[in-house]
């Protein structure tokens, strides 16, 4: 069996009929591994063998469906050992899996059904609702309908009937692989086309030589399998490490994380900022033992200095942020453990370029803000059926990000927002994040999202929107507070001109703030 290596400086070198799901699943029988957990639920264990073996089994089941190379399977699976079986069982037989966000409502996937032209929809019980009545609505329909489990023709049924031998059809590592659809913070989502490289060159350059994922590691990651950066941290990096995977099929909240920490004892934990937040708000009154993690990761949304601040005196253990993107498919920029500054997304991974540029694509000197512009090859080939949306982002062998960073001296990269969302006050440009990084460090505030809006002479002026802490009541008075602490911290014209207090902050499926929901909150 060839495998991937590494080949000189940051190049890997493939072999003759390259198939990412080889090196994934495949070579761990052959490396020793067949007995060893690979992926770990409150439903039961699943060794590298059993895995493998179900992989063979869902190939072979697409094949006898009819199903061709390159066709595309659309995936509704909750976490869970058959997200698994069903993402690599179609690599391995030549068909493209496309995960999508479970949280997503039945007008959301009737686009993507039809957008994609998938062949197939596999998807679990749990979503039946959404999906079936979004499959009816649908211009296409796809050919197989299969639910995970349950009564009748289930996905599971089938596979039991099928063979666990199969072959990997030959690739290539520039073969189309898989696609992701974007989380849709800015409208209709998009199909990113992804490659058989692309996950080996994010488990290899950010999973093992940047994060340091080993054989030994548990990964447990509350962000799901359906996005970019759930995809890596609980499947393909603890596979290509030969580690373990721990999943958690419910929705991820302060109580269900610390319930499978305590369980499970995973060492790399993944999370978002708004999750961090939460379970350190838990953490007034609950006491987790969370003593396994040696590593913390965030991503999603960059994570405020003082979340990370208050996490390290809280559990002992860092937060090592980093930003990665649905195109990317996962972190380019991060911290790393020794190699940190609170409040930074960190330095450049390795294999990875970026600049920094102004409206005229020069690029900008150190400790100025600009369009964050990437290279790397992990990068999707193009968006599905969105030429428009292909030539403003993939800029040949670069990626517009559409986020706002400065670089300072040392080379750390610092977030200032989305570029849609700057602001300039004055005449001057100021970064919504840096606002509402200041403004959650006030002991009353526990998120805030800030969005520019004109003021009565049609200036625009910073609002901010605030979820206060548990006990806080809004008021007269705690506005003005919040405005003298701001006008305190920052250069005084970045304050906040009005405040809306609230309930809950408008946010994608993986987080992000829905800043656009703020500046027309009427529709």
């Amino acid at each position: 069996m060839q495998l991937v290596e590494p080949g000189e400086g940051r190049e890997l070198r493939f072999p003759p009929g390259f198939n990412v799901a080889v090196d994934f699943v495949d070579r761990h029988l052959v490396q020793g591994r067949a007995d060893k957990i690979a992926i770990r639920s409150v439903e039961g264990d699943v060794t590298y063998g059993q895995l493998a073996a179900s992989v063979n089994r869902c190939a072979n089941l697409l094949t006898d469906l009819g199903m061709t190379r390159g066709e595309r399977l659309l995936m509704l699976v909750k976490d869970s050992p058959e997200f698994f079986f069903v993402f690599w069982g179609a690599i391995k037989a030549g068909v493209i899996p496309v995960p999508i966000n479970t949280l997503l409502k039945a007008k959301d996937y009737t686009f993507i059904i039809d957008n994609s032209a998938c062949a197939c929809l596999v998807y679990s019980p749990d979503f039946a609702g959404e999906v079936e009545p979004a499959v009816a609505a649908s211009p296409h329909k796809p050919r197989h309908l299969l639910r995970v489990e349950g009564e009748g023709e289930t996905l599971t049924a089938l596979m039991a009937r099928a063979s666990d031998q199969f072959t990997a059809v030959p690739a290539s590592p520039t073969d189309e692989c898989f696609w992701l659809y974007s989380s849709g913070s800015t409208g209709q989502p998009k199909g990113a086309v992804h490659l058989h490289r692309d996950m080996v060159v994010t488990s290899y350059f950010y999973g093992e030589k940047t994060l340091g994922v080993r054989e030994d590691d548990i990964c447990f990651s509350a962000a799901k399998l359906f996005f970019a950066y759930g995809l890596g941290n609980g499947m393909t990096f603890p596979l290509w490490a030969g580690a373990t995977a721990v999943l958690l099929g419910t929705r991820p909240t302060p109580e269900s994380t610390f319930s499978i920490i305590e369980r499970f004892k995973p060492t790399l934990y993944f999370g978002v900022p708004t999750l961090y937040a939460s379970q350190l708000a838990a953490m007034e009154t609950a006491k987790p033992d969370l003593s396994s993690i040696r590593l913390c990761v965030s991503a999603g949304e960059a994570l405020p200095a003082e979340v990370f601040k208050r996490w390290k005196a809280r559990t002992g253990t860092i937060i090592l942020d980093g930003i990665g993107s649905t195109e990317a498919l996962h972190i380019f920029i991060s911290n790393r453990a020794g190699h940190y500054k609170p409040g930074s997304t960190g330095t450049l991974v390795d294999g990875y370029e970026a600049v920094i540029l102004d409206e005229n694509d020069r690029e900008m000197p150190p400790g100025e803000p600009g369009r964050l512009i990437i290279k790397g090859p992990s990068t999707a080939k193009y968006y599905w059926r969105n030429p428009e949306k292909t030539a403003s982002t993939m800029l040949g062998e670069w990626l517009n990000t559409g986020d706002t960073y400065y670089r300072d001296k040392d080379g750390y990269f610092f977030y200032c927002g989305r570029s849609d969302d700057m602001l300039k006050v004055g005449g001057i440009w100021c970064s919504p994040f840096e606002i509402e990084a200041t403004l959650i460090e006030h002991e009353a505030v526990f998120e805030a999202a800030v969005v520019g809006l004109p003021d009565e002479q049609g200036l625009i002026k910073p609002e901010a929107w605030i979820v206060l802490r548990d006990g806080v009541r809004a008021s007269d008075q705690l506005e003005e507070d919040l405005k003298r602490y701001c006008k305190a911290k920052m250069a005084p014209y970045k304050y906040p001109r009005h405040f809306h207090f609230i309930d809950e902050l408008p946010k994608t499926a993986t987080g992000k703030i829905q800043r656009f929901r703020l500046r027309t909150p009427t529709e």
